[in-house]
């Protein structure tokens, strides 16, 4: 004869324990990413050459938006590399370097870029070769690159794709109050602060993050096909 065992009844409380704890847990899953890209980090690609060779076409990095977050009372720092909503649009998305300041006076003299009157340090480096920065038709050849190194002790290189450029001579820019002067690395390349047509001063409440490490890379392929993984890019901190 086979006999069926009763379920044992599981008192009330116990079954509203259960409950709460199936939905907290249902909750922070569901709560977590959405956190993580409110308030820490915001993935970003980067689809154009305008920070090569910071940063390269094909390159994928975080953003940590708790960096200028209102709470710290912090504020973008000159060579951060920042992410930013545009204030032509407030809503396509620029990455660039920081410049200027509120209040500084930027300008570009023969290629080299001069903050408050001075001339920022800067030493020739070997060329840069690859990734068509300038167009295929400096590729082979190289393209011609210079580390800057800023009063405030932050390094990074940039490119310099012709000698005289329509940006490599330009009138004294005087940041207003609450803004930033923004550049690209490959600065004969790079829609920024220099063209106010196009860009201009940056609202600092526009800015969305700083930019943080590369999670993955690969390089633009050919006729739609995927190109080559960057093994050695990923993990790398944008700098």
């Amino acid at each position: 004869m086979s006999t069926v065992r009763h379920a044992e009844k599981v008192p009330v409380w116990k079954s509203g324990i259960f409950a709460v704890l199936a939905f907290a847990v249902i909750a922070l899953a569901i709560s977590l990413p959405l956190l993580f890209r409110a308030y820490l980090f915001q993935p970003f690609s980067v689809p154009a050459g305008s920070m090569v060779p910071t940063l390269l076409v094909g390159d994928f990095f975080f953003a940590a938006k708790y960096a200028y977050a209102p709470i710290w009372g912090a504020v973008p720092a000159r060579g951060d590399v920042v992410v930013f909503r545009s204030p032509r649009d407030n809503v396509t998305v620029f990455v660039k370097r920081v410049a200027g300041l509120p209040g500084d006076r930027i300008q570009m003299k023969q290629g080299m870029l001069h903050i408050n009157g001075v001339a920022v340090t800067r030493e020739r480096m070997p060329n840069f070769v690859g990734e068509d920065p300038c167009g295929e038709r400096a590729a082979a050849a190289g393209t011609r690159r210079w580390r800057e190194t800023l009063d405030n002790g932050v390094s990074y290189e940039t490119l310099d794709c012709v000698d005289v450029g329509f940006l490599d001579n330009t009138s004294v820019y005087t940041v207003p109050e609450g803004r930033i002067f923004v550049l690209g690395d490959n600065r004969d390349n790079s829609a920024d602060s220099r063209m106010p047509s196009s860009l201009g001063y940056v609202p600092i409440e526009n800015v969305i993050g700083r930019a943080g490490m590369i999670f993955f890379s690969r390089k633009p392929g050919k006729r739609g096909q995927p190109g080559d993984m960057r093994w050695g890019r990923i993990g790398m901190r944008v700098r």
